[in-house]
C-alpha cells in the first residue's frame, strides 16, 4: 500500500519471484533443436510465430520463424550482447532453419494486450508508473551501450508476475556510431510512434527513442489506446511537424504529461536522456507528486 513514504504495517508478504535460468556461456548458444518441445503458439514477434516451449524442462518463449539468416544473426547477436534485467534474456539459438530464439518466457504478454485486456486495466497511476521507470531503466543500459531500439512501443514491452516489465523485439535495434543511425531508403516504421526526424530523413538516435517513449507514456496512462485517436499516419505527420503534440490525457496529472511533452521536443538535443527519465519515474511520487492521492481512476 502506499502511504507516502512513512513507516505502515505490512499488511501482505513481498511476492517471491522465481529464478530465472541462466544463459549459455557466450560461446556456448547453439543448442539441439531436438531439445526444444513447442507447446503453444502464442502470437507474432517481429521475425515470425512466438511459441510457449520447454528447454531441457523449463518453461521458456521460442521464436521460431522465416526470418533470414542474416536478419536472424542481428537480432541474436544484439541480444547476446545486451543483458539486462529490464530486457528480455536470450538463452539459446538454433541457427540452423528453421531457425529459433530461446528466450525467457513472460507469462503476462505484451504490455499492450495487458492493458487493453487484462489485468492492466485496473492498474492505478502508481503501478503504471513503476512499469514506465522499469522501462526506462531498461532503456538507460540501451543508451549507455550506445545502441538504439527504433519501435519502442507497448506492443514491444513483455510483463511477467508482479507487473516486472522487460523490452523485448530487438529486430530493428542498431549499435550506432557518431550517435547517428540513417534508416535505408524505404525502411518501414510505426509512424505514430517515430520521432520526426526519423520518419522524415530516416535519421535515428537514442533520441528518438526518447520521442517513442513519450508516445509509450500515453499508452500507459490511457490503458492503450492508439496515439493521436481519429488521425491517420499522414495527417500525424503533417500535425506534429507543425508543432502539434497530444494534449494531456484524462487522469493524467500535470507534470506526468509535462515529461512527455519534453520527449517531444523538435531539437533531439533538447530531449532528456534515458538516465533522467528512469531518475524521474523512479522518484515521482516523492519528489514530483508528494500528495498525490489516488482518484476511483487513478
Amino acid at each position: 500500500e502506499y502511504n507516502d513514504g512513512l513507516c505502515h504495517l505490512l499488511t501482505r508478504v513481498c511476492p517471491a519471484l522465481r529464478p530465472q535460468p541462466l544463459g549459455l556461456a557466450k560461446d556456448a548458444w547453439e543448442i539441439a533443436r531436438e531439445s526444444i518441445h513447442l507447446d503453444s503458439k502464442l502470437g507474432m514477434g517481429c521475425f515470425g510465430d512466438v511459441w510457449m516451449g520447454t528447454w531441457n524442462g523449463t518453461t521458456q518463449a521460442l521464436n521460431p520463424g522465416p526470418m533470414s539468416p542474416e536478419a536472424f544473426l542481428k537480432e541474436a547477436q544484439i541480444m547476446k550482447r545486451l543483458r539486462h534485467d529490464k530486457l528480455v534474456q536470450l538463452y539459446a539459438v538454433v541457427s540452423e532453419e528453421p531457425i529459433y530464439i530461446v528466450t525467457e518466457f513472460m507469462s503476462q504478454g505484451s504490455l499492450l494486450d495487458f492493458l487493453k485486456d487484462g489485468d492492466g486495466r485496473y492498474l492505478k497511476l502508481p503501478q503504471l508508473v513503476d512499469m514506465a521507470a522499469q522501462i526506462a531503466a531498461g532503456m538507460a543500459y540501451i543508451e549507455r551501450m550506445n545502441y538504439i531500439h527504433r519501435d519502442l512501443r507497448a506492443a514491444n514491452i513483455l510483463v511477467g508476475d508482479n507487473l516486472v516489465c522487460k523490452i523485448a523485439d530487438f529486430g530493428l535495434a542498431r549499435l550506432i556510431e557518431d550517435n547517428e543511425y540513417t534508416a535505408r531508403q524505404g525502411a518501414k516504421f510505426p509512424i505514430k510512434w517515430t520521432a520526426p526526424e526519423a520518419a522524415l530523413f530516416g535519421k535515428f538516435t537514442i533520441k528518438s527513442d526518447v520521442w517513442s517513449f513519450g508516445i509509450l507514456l500515453t499508452e500507459l496512462v490511457t490503458k492503450g489506446r492508439v496515439p493521436y485517436p481519429g488521425m491517420n499516419n499522414r495527417e500525424v505527420l503533417e500535425q506534429v511537424e507543425r508543432g502539434y503534440r497530444m494534449p494531456c490525457p484524462g487522469n493524467c496529472p500535470p507534470s506526468l504529461h509535462e515529461v512527455m511533452v519534453q520527449c517531444w521536443k523538435r531539437e533531439p538535443e533538447e530531449r532528456p536522456t534515458f538516465e533522467y527519465l528512469q531518475s524521474f519515474l523512479e522518484d515521482y511520487f516523492t519528489a514530483t507528486e508528494p500528495q498525490y492521492q489516488p482518484g476511483d481512476n487513478q
